[in-house]
């Protein structure tokens, strides 16, 4: 593969098939951290290529706990890719964001306990900026493609993730209102800070499917709530997605690109080898190999 894609895509495997993608390939990638979810799926749309990444398997059959964050992320690094697009289900906590509706949300609460959050350690440490976790300009470009596409679609907000793989208490739900939550998901988490410590824009377009669990009037989110409204959703996003890499520029400045510039403190020399050649391809512009 010669041409780099112009985006990466994860999210479901449902989201990748669509007679718009042309010229398919799949292609299977190791990284230093282990196998990702999936094969990862590369086509064209229009005449930019896009790749698709399956989060959660295919056939999803890998819990969001054991979603292994780092390798998907070092994947689609290893293929020269800048930006990201993250699509998923979410549970609104908040009236105006209906089921149905998309959210591009501004802000993440990382509430997850078990997973592994950085690509450094091991005799390298960096401390990443993630003040503004989401890429404005990718989000802003999403935010457009998906009002285009004429479904209810909202800018803004805080994410919540979860551990998972279980729902929410009211208690729980209920808290997270109070926090000033707007919407709620299992997988945002580490996977935005990993994007950020490769230096790749990220923004994530988040399906609402229910109202979590808090809202007296409609009932409790279930499985069978959740998939019915993905489907409901997939053309949506399918539309939204070609419409975004439709108008995408190739390769445009964005601070992204340079998130390590101030991170890295470790003193090079002590550096472990395996470490610096682990991590080569995150850092081989800032520490001299």
């Amino acid at each position: 593969m010669n041409e780099v894609p112009v985006l990466g895509v994860i999210g479901g495997t449902g989201l990748y098939q669509f007679p718009a993608l042309q010229d398919v390939q799949t292609v299977e990638i190791d990284t230093p951290f282990g196998k990702p979810s999936s094969p990862i799926t590369i086509g064209r749309l229009g005449r930019k290529q896009v790749a698709f990444l399956a989060r959660h398997g295919i056939g999803h059959f890998i819990s969001p706990t054991e979603v292994n964050y780092r390798a998907n992320i070092y994947a689609l690094k290893s293929l020269g890719i800048q930006q990201i697009l993250s699509v998923s289900a979410c549970g609104s906590l908040r009236d105006d964001f209906a089921p149905g509706h998309v959210i591009i949300p501004s802000q993440v609460f990382d509430f997850t306990k078990q997973r592994s959050r950085s690509f450094f350690g091991e005799g390298m440490v960096a401390h990443v900026g993630v003040a503004d976790p989401f890429c404005g300009s990718l989000s802003r470009r999403m935010f457009e493609a998906v009002n285009q596409t004429g479904v209810n679609v909202h800018t803004g907000g805080t994410l919540i993730t979860i551990e998972g793989p279980r729902f929410s208490t009211k208690a729980e739900s209920n808290v997270f209102r109070a926090w000033g939550m707007s919407i709620i998901g299992m997988t945002a988490c580490p996977e935005i800070f990993l994007a950020r410590e490769a230096e790749m824009c990220y923004c994530t377009a988040a399906h609402v499917t229910d109202y979590d669990v808090w809202h007296v009037s409609e009932a409790p989110v279930t499985v069978e709530m959740v998939i019915r409204v993905l489907n409901e959703s997939t053309a949506t996003l399918q539309k939204a997605i070609e419409l975004l890499v439709k108008d995408l520029p190739e390769d445009e400045p964005c601070e992204c690109h340079s998130a390590l510039k101030d991170a890295l403190i470790t003193n090079p020399a002590k550096i472990p080898p395996e470490t610096r050649q682990k991590l080569d391809l995150l850092v081989r512009k800032y520490v001299a190999g």
